[in-house]
C-alpha cells in the first residue's frame, strides 16, 4: 500500500464527507419540500436547507456549522494496513481542522480545554471489523445536537405500555421522536438496533446510519416496520426544524442483534438532516477504487 496514495484518500474521503451531502439525503429532501404545503413554513425551512446543501457541495464549505464527530468503520483482512489507515485518519483529520474544514469538537471531559485539534481519548471513533473482502472505510460525521437525541430503551416499557415484540419496538422508537421534536435538527434519519447489549446496541445503530436511505431493508417484517414508523412519525406534525409540517423523518433504518434472555433494547440513533457519511472501497495501493 503506497502510504501518500492512502492518505490523499483519505484527506479527499473526509473532506467530501463533511462539505457534500450525499445524494440519497438530499434527493429525500427535495421529494420532501414537494410534499409540503405550498409557501408554508415546512416548505420554505426545507427550501433553505437544500439551497445550503447546495452552496456547501458547490463551494467546498461545510454543510453545518457543527462540523460533528468522526465516527469510522474499517473493513479489511487484519494486517498492517489497518495501522497505515488509522494514521492517516488522524492525520487528514488534523489538516481539516487546522484549514477550517472542521470546528474543534474535541474537549477534554476532566479539563474542560478544547484540544484543538479534534483529537483525544477516544476520538475519533475508529472501529476494525475483520473480513475478506476489499477494504472498505465507512465514515461519518456526527452533530452534537442529534447525538444528544440518540436514546435506549429497555423492554418491557410500562410508561409506553411496550411489551417484548415488535409493536413495543414501534412504541419506543415513536416516543424518542416525539421527545426529540426539533431538537435533533428533523427532519432526522434512525439508525435502530433491536437487541444486543447496550454498548453493542448503540455501535450498531449508529452504524444503521451508514446505510443508504433509499434502500430496501433485506428483512420483509423489518422494511414493513419502517414503513410503518416511518408514516407514523411524519403525521406526528412535528416537521422540519420542529416547526410543523409532514415532513419529520426522511428515513429509517432498522438492524438487529442477538441479546441475552433477560434483556431487550431498543437503542435508537438519531441523525439530523446533515447525514454526513460515506462509505468507499480502496485499491491495493490505499486509492479509492468506487464510492459505494
Amino acid at each position: 500500500m503506497d502510504n501518500s496514495k492512502l492518505m490523499n484518500s483519505i484527506l479527499l474521503l473526509l473532506e467530501k464527507t463533511s462539505t457534500v451531502l450525499s445524494d440519497d439525503v438530499y434527493k429525500a429532501l427535495s421529494e420532501a419540500r414537494l410534499r409540503e404545503q405550498e409557501n408554508s413554513v415546512a416548505q420554505e425551512t426545507l427550501s433553505i436547507i437544500l439551497e445550503s446543501a447546495k452552496c456547501s457541495g458547490e463551494s467546498g464549505i461545510p454543510i453545518c456549522q457543527d462540523t460533528g464527530s468522526l465516527f469510522v468503520i474499517i473493513r479489511a483482512c487484519p494486517s498492517e494496513q489497518v495501522f497505515f489507515i488509522e494514521k492517516a485518519i488522524k492525520k487528514a483529520l488534523k489538516n481539516l481542522t487546522e484549514r477550517g474544514v472542521l470546528r474543534q469538537n474535541c474537549v477534554d471531559s476532566i479539563t474542560d480545554k478544547n484540544t484543538g485539534d479534534n483529537i483525544g481519548e477516544h476520538v475519533p471513533q475508529i472501529h476494525f471489523i475483520p473480513w475478506q473482502g476489499p477494504t472498505r472505510i465507512s465514515v461519518m460525521f456526527k452533530g452534537g445536537g442529534s447525538e444528544n437525541m440518540s436514546t435506549q430503551y429497555s423492554l418491557p416499557h410500562s410508561e409506553l405500555k411496550a411489551g417484548r415484540d415488535l409493536d413495543g419496538v414501534r412504541k419506543c422508537i415513536l416516543d424518542a421522536v416525539f421527545k426529540a421534536q426539533g431538537k435533533g435538527c428533523a427532519p432526522g434519519i434512525l439508525g435502530i438496533c433491536i437487541g444486543g447489549d447496550r454498548s453493542s446496541g448503540m455501535l450498531i445503530s449508529k452504524e444503521m446510519l451508514l446505510q443508504r436511505i433509499d434502500t430496501v431493508n433485506e428483512s420483509p417484517v423489518l422494511a414493513k416496520l419502517e414503513d410503518t414508523i416511518l408514516e407514523q412519525a411524519n403525521s406526528l406534525d412535528i416537521g422540519p426544524m420542529g416547526l410543523g409540517g409532514k415532513t419529520t423523518l426522511l428515513g429509517i433504518r432498522i438492524g438487529t442483534a442477538g441479546r441475552h434472555p433477560a434483556s431487550f433494547f431498543v437503542t435508537v440513533s438519531y441523525s439530523c438532516w446533515a447525514t454526513r457519511r460515506s462509505v468507499v472501497e480502496l485499491d491495493d495501493e490505499g486509492g479509492i477504487a468506487q464510492w459505494l
